[in-house]
């Protein structure tokens, strides 16, 4: 178990960009925590996030999808790749590839993932333009454990904006992305200091089973910091 004796190892898996990649990187650089970012694997070899970990200096990986028959097959080689870093936790950053439940439960307790809306509603994709077309008062953000169903592991965090009149889905992504960038980088500072476990398929933060829906950022203002470890 990962603590304050033992470095955190930590792989990130990327499709994208990379800006959640980068909220963790920079929460990490320079903190007196023991949790390091060791590796950051991307299904797609152009991965903008690919970069932001090499200037790093983050060991970066690719396994290409389209390399791959079947997704049984697919998921075998990334279990293989991830495997190789040792890691304590499995962080998914904008990994845009469903996974298999072979994948889920070879990382058990150890696999987190961050989605665009505030689950259980929309989950899937284009999460932004349904909020809208549902016509939702309120949108976010969601970091939760995952599991064999789509979007429904149990929930850590979630944070939430009101939708404007004048929202689009460009605004509301946005807007969405800044929440994503601070509680990402908390629960992961959870994990690291041994305070976030899954237990009997409970979220669980200081031993304490989480509410269904979640914690809200808003009640966490005093841990946006990294403690010192002990």
């Amino acid at each position: 178990m990962p603590g304050t004796q033992q470095t955190c190892r930590i792989v990130v898996l990327i499709s994208g960009s990379g800006t959640n990649l980068q909220a963790l990187i920079d929460e990490l650089a320079g903190k007196t925590t023991s949790g390091q970012i060791v590796a950051a694997i991307s299904n797609r070899p152009d991965a903008g996030g690919l970069e932001r970990a090499a200037r790093a200096g983050i060991a970066t990986a690719v396994v290409n999808h389209q390399d791959f028959s079947d997704r049984d097959s697919f998921d075998a080689a990334l279990i293989a790749c991830i495997d190789s870093y040792q890691p304590d936790l499995v962080v998914l950053a904008g990994f845009m590839r469903i996974l298999t439940p072979a994948f889920v439960m070879h990382f058990h307790g150890r696999l987190l993932n961050i989605h665009p809306s505030l689950l259980p509603k929309h989950k899937g994709l284009h999460t932004h333009q349904r909020a809208l077309e549902a016509g939702d008062s309120e949108h976010g953000t969601t970091v939760h454990f995952v599991t064999a169903e789509l979007d429904g592991g149990p929930v850590v965090i979630q944070a939430s904006i009101p939708v404007l009149s004048e929202d689009t889905v460009a605004s509301l992504a946005a807007r969405v992305q800044q929440q994503e960038h601070l509680i990402y980088p908390l629960a992961m500072n959870w994990f690291i200091q041994g305070r976030l476990r899954l237990v009997d398929n409970q979220a669980c933060l200081d031993g304490e089973p989480i509410p269904a829906g979640g914690l809200r950022l808003d009640d966490f203002e005093t841990d946006m910091r990294v403690q010192p470890d002990a």
